[in-house]
């Protein structure tokens, strides 16, 4: 009895530590919850705009719903079509949003005409060839547009537009109404699109624009920054004999953001593509040598992978053995750093690189000084597992030199197509100081929340 009576005076207590275990997991949930929104906001405020943007657009296309005369009476259930525009087509920048706007009424209005011309030769062809003929006319357009998706021109720009042909055709076409009713359905579909996609575009180019060609320009232009960064540090951090501070070690990994950025880059150039001319970004920039900086930019990141190997490899060259190609090796990443930060102001400025040869030949004369010295008999007597390490990274210096020497050629190019002026050298000088001493943060976006950040 005693025992019993025990058990039952501990259930409520139980419950109500039960109780309060679970509210204080569901107010630990909803704390982390806001403490990531808010990371999230100040990493990017265009993010809260951007969300403020599409609730007003919503809020907008909704009207067509809500009042009865003359909106609904006149669009009915379908103004719903406009709400799913928005939904679909409002991304995060102007290009991605003018892309999805255009691919969707272009799509809607082909697909509309295909679905009620093969409606139209059905109705004609008799009752009982009706559903055959309307069966093949699916079967036809479906597997032909299906196909024409695996074009890479036509998927990278207008893959979503091939699928809206294919969704508007099969509505069409399944649907039991006669010739004037689909007339009218079609109608209302392409109106209520055009209005969705009308109010998708002027809110998201009208309300604080964001663009993605000057993302993608930042972007590049960051990249290079970074692998500068890391170069400038090298020589110090890989002949220093004291203990490496974990801090300056931290500052040297920024460029593995550029090992992953080729989707980025990719997105942000086929949203580029669709803007129209915006700030100091004419009509038909040469977005495509983006991707070839982009791409030269990568191929210098992964020789600076395998030497941040090196410098954390636990077979280290003695410090004797390294000296010995110190001053060149220096010399070379240090050149190498002047130069991608010469050109990384440059695209920034959006004017000419032209101090940057001046250090890309500086480079190339410390590298060819180094080639020499490692044809002669530098280390006698010397065990073989121990030059390997200095010799091999010697080597990537010496790629290093001539990755920047290509990547310094393609931004000249780069210059020349978009007609970048040439920058009075004191301006340009202190452009660099100051940009040294400030903090940089970019955060870029696309259509599928790529985040590039660099602090």
């Amino acid at each position: 009895m005693a025992t019993e009576n025990q058990e039952k005076a501990g259930f409520p207590k139980n419950t109500w530590n039960w109780v309060k275990g679970l509210f204080s997991k569901v107010v630990t949930a909803v704390t982390n919850a806001a403490k990531d929104g808010k990371k999230l906001a100040e990493e990017d405020p265009r993010r809260v705009v951007h969300s403020l943007k599409v609730g007003l657009a919503i809020t907008l296309v909704s009207l067509l719903y809500y009042f009865d005369d003359p909106l609904y009476d006149g669009f009915g259930v379908s103004a719903m079509w406009a709400v799913m525009t928005v939904v679909v087509v409002f991304e995060f920048s102007v290009g991605a949003t003018l892309g999805k706007g255009v691919n969707r009424g272009i799509a809607t209005l082909l697909g509309g005409a295909l679905g009620v011309g093969a409606h139209r030769l059905a109705s004609l062809s008799g009752d009982r060839i009706e559903p055959v003929f309307l069966g093949l006319s699916v079967f036809l357009i479906a597997s032909v547009v299906t196909f024409m998706r695996f074009y890479p021109d036509l998927k990278a720009r207008y893959d979503y537009g091939l699928m809206i042909i294919i969704l508007t055709v099969s509505l069409i076409c399944v649907s039991g109404y006669r010739d004037d009713e689909v007339l009218d359905m079609a109608y209302i579909r392409l109106s209520t699109v055009l209005i969705g996609g009308a109010a998708s575009v002027f809110i998201c180019v009208l309300i604080r624009p964001i663009w993605a060609g000057e993302d993608l320009h930042n972007l590049i232009a960051a990249n290079i920054e970074n692998l500068g960064i890391f170069l400038e540090g090298f020589g110090s951090e890989y002949f220093s004999s004291d203990e490496k501070n974990q801090e300056k070690k931290a500052s040297l990994d920024e460029y593995k953001s550029v090992l992953n950025s080729k989707g980025t880059e990719e997105s942000l150039v086929n949203f580029a593509k669709w803007e129209p001319r915006h700030g100091k970004f004419r009509y038909r920039q040469p977005w495509e040598q983006y991707l070839k900086i982009g791409a030269s930019t990568r191929e210098c990141a992964y020789r600076i992978e395998a030497l941040s190997g090196y410098m954390n490899s636990e077979m280290q060259t003695p410090m004797e053995i390294r000296a010995k190609i110190q001053e060149s090796c220096t010399k070379m990443s240090t050149e190498c750093s002047c130069a991608l930060g010469e050109l990384s102001a440059a695209i920034k400025t959006m004017t000419q690189a032209t101090t940057a040869d001046v250090h890309v030949s500086n480079a190339k004369t410390a590298s060819k000084n180094l080639k020499s010295l490692l044809k002669t008999s530098l280390w006698p007597d010397t065990d073989l597992v121990d030059i390997i390490p200095a010799a091999t990274v010697a080597s990537l210096l010496i790629e290093i030199v001539s990755c920047t020497a290509q990547m310094a050629d393609l931004v000249h190019e780069l210059a020349s197509l978009s007609k970048y002026k040439c920058p009075d050298d004191a301006t340009r000088q202190n452009q660099i100081n100051k940009e040294k001493t400030l903090p940089r943060t970019y955060s870029i976006e696309g259509s599928h929340n790529f985040s590039v950040a660099v602090e």
